[in-house]
This record gives structure tokens, sequence and C-alpha cells, in this order.
């Protein structure tokens, strides 16, 4: 029984800690004083040029230093939407497919100078998407509530009558339940 409980939550500390980090990341930067002040320390405009010689694929500073307000704003917006999104499980995958994304560019231009790799924490984000763009939120989501109320059940199969759990899982077997199957 706790193996089968512990199976079916697993990722959610990963979706805790990704969604609380991206939303916390896309605050920052839409509150700091200095990241969108193209001449303080620490600016984005600034660390786009310190990273360009460096990066894996220059073509996307290049691209990113043609419009950086815009471009900071799109990641720090990017970053609250697939914070909020796998937090409350609401399109789950596409919330983790944009994560992975921001992740996947972030390691490809700033952070792909970082020696040894294992030291640059882009890549590893984009490693913990990856689970939760293949999964998805099933369980204690609003991805899964609006699959309830829709009437289908885990993976789309019929809800059972007389089942109310909000977790996605069926109460077929619990004592007193009723099967029947939806009205086709």
């Amino acid at each position: 029984m706790w193996r089968e409980t512990a199976r079916r939550y697993a990722l959610l500390p990963l979706r805790i800690f990704l969604g609380v980090t991206f939303i916390y990341a896309g605050l920052d930067k839409l509150t700091s004083n200095t990241f969108f002040t193209d001449s303080a320390n620490g600016s984005l405009v600034q660390i786009l040029h310190g990273s360009h010689d460096q990066a894996a694929i220059p073509a996307m500073i290049d691209l990113a230093l043609k419009a950086p307000h815009g471009f900071g704003y799109a990641i720090a917006l990017g970053e609250l939407a697939a914070g909020l999104g796998i937090l409350f499980g609401l399109l789950g995958r596409v919330a983790a497919l944009g994560g992975a994304l921001i992740s996947l560019s972030l390691w490809l231009t700033v952070s792909w100078s970082t020696t040894p790799y294992y030291y640059g924490n882009d890549l590893a984000y984009l490693m913990a998407w990856l689970p939760l763009v293949l999964a998805g939120t099933p369980y204690l989501s609003l991805d899964a509530l609006i699959k309830q109320r829709r009437g289908a059940g885990p993976a789309g199969r019929p809800a059972v009558a007389g089942s109310t759990r909000v977790d996605g899982v069926s109460d077929a077997g619990a004592p007193g339940s009723v099967r029947s199957e939806r009205p086709v």
C-alpha cells in the first residue's frame, strides 16, 4: 500500500521544487533593480555580452541582444508561467515543456562554458523537467480535477460511480461502490 502511494506521488517533490524555484526566478527578475538596467552589474545585457563568446549557439545571444528587454520579460514571464503551471498542475506537460525549453536555452547560452559541466545548474534543471514532460501532473493537480469533472478517471478510463477522490484515483472495489459505465 505505501509503495503504491510512494510511486503515485514520486514526482510531487520535484513539482514543488521546480514550481517554487521557477516562480521565484521569474519574480526575482521582474522585481530586480538591475536586471533590466543595461549598464548595471548583473543586468541581462551584461550577462549576454559576457557569455557571447563561450556560448554553444552565439546566434541565440545575438537574437536576444536585438531586444534584450523583451527577451528578459519573455524569460521572466515564461519562468513564472512554467512554475505556476507545474506547481498547480495546470497544463502540466505544457508547463514542463516550457520549463525544459527555458533551461535548454540557458544551458546553450549562459551556462555552456561552465567547467566542469556539473557546476552549471541549467543542465540539471533541464533533466529535472523531462520526467514531468513525460508524466504530466496526473495527481494532486488542477489537470486531475478537470479530468474528474469531465467524468474521466485515470488514464482516460470511465470514472466509477460514487468516486469522490480528487487525485485522479478511482475508488473501484471500495466497499459500497457501484460500478457502472458511462452512457455511450
